[in-house]
């Protein structure tokens, strides 16, 4: 059994600021992307460093309204409707991935719109930069003590203190938890460095267009669902049929099938390739 390292979730407090690790790791995983998306853009004749930066400016955005807005929308909606300033509330935690997703992609098509390239041909370059901010983020909730997975008696099994994470013992307060699935950390492996390899390396060769798009999608999906079924269901839902079904699994499948039919669309009609990115 392992025990939590129980690292303060703030690094630092500056007067009235404190500067917190979720906070830190978003500026990471925004930093990554557009340092590889520059050493993308310097292989490819068709994007230049300013659109590199415009591009994660759109991605910022994003992100940060589309993770809030998705999280409230999928996990927290009754709280939302009891409360509707909930959703201003960011410094008490909640981000959803797909939210998130749903949110860069619409950054992508304003971005492609400005610019006047095709939507795919966005997706296609952003989507290898992508993995670095989310493993970072994974490592973040680790930090925050948050999404942890169901009990277990492996030996990387982490227990928790019950006097900061009594939800997790039960009600108690002293003592410590039972061991639980890191499941924070196999989501940061892989879908964090993982992917990153599997799309940075797929996508140094010419590909048909979509083609990145969809292999992310299918891989991140296929990550997610799996991982899900260690990883304990958000307390307010719980699971939704079956006795293990949850809201992750849910949003991952038509992601999955959404990558698939990508990929099968770009194979078969092998479109306009991709610059070879090193």
């Amino acid at each position: 059994m392992l025990k939590f390292p129980g690292i303060d979730p703030v690094i630092v407090h500056i007067g009235p600021l404190a500067v917190r690790w979720y906070g830190l790791m978003y500026l990471v995983g925004f930093a990554a992307a557009w340092w590889l998306g520059r050493r993308r853009a310097r292989m490819q004749t068709n994007w230049d460093l300013r659109q590199v930066d415009d591009l994660i400016f759109y991605g910022v955005i994003g992100v940060v309204l589309g993770g809030r807005i998705g999280y409230v929308m999928f996990y927290a909606f009754p709280a939302f409707l009891d409360n509707p300033a909930m959703i201003f509330r960011v410094w008490e935690g909640g981000m959803s991935f797909h939210g998130g997703l749903i949110g860069v992609l619409l950054a992508m098509a304003w971005f492609g719109r400005r610019y006047g390239k095709a939507f795919f041909e966005v997706t296609d370059f952003l989507a290898p930069l992508v993995p670095i901010g989310l493993g970072a983020g994974r490592i973040a909730n680790f930090i925050n003590g948050e999404l942890w997975g169901k009990p277990t008696d492996l030996p990387w099994g982490v227990s928790v203190p019950c006097q900061r994470f009594s939800q997790y013992c039960g009600g108690a307060t002293t003592g410590w938890s039972a061991p639980m699935h890191p499941s924070q950390l196999y989501e940061a492996f892989l879908e964090g460095l993982v992917l990153f390899l599997i799309l940075w390396f797929f996508s140094r060769q010419p590909r048909p267009r979509m083609a990145v798009s969809g292999l992310f999608l299918v891989a991140y999906g296929i990550f997610r669902f799996t991982i899900e079924f260690v990883r304990m269901p958000d307390v307010q839902l719980g699971y939704l049929a079956f006795g293990w079904v949850t809201m992750g699994q849910v949003l991952s499948l038509p992601m999955i099938l959404a990558g698939v039919l990508l990929l099968f669309l770009a194979y078969r009609k092998r479109g306009v390739n991709h610059a070879p990115v090193s």
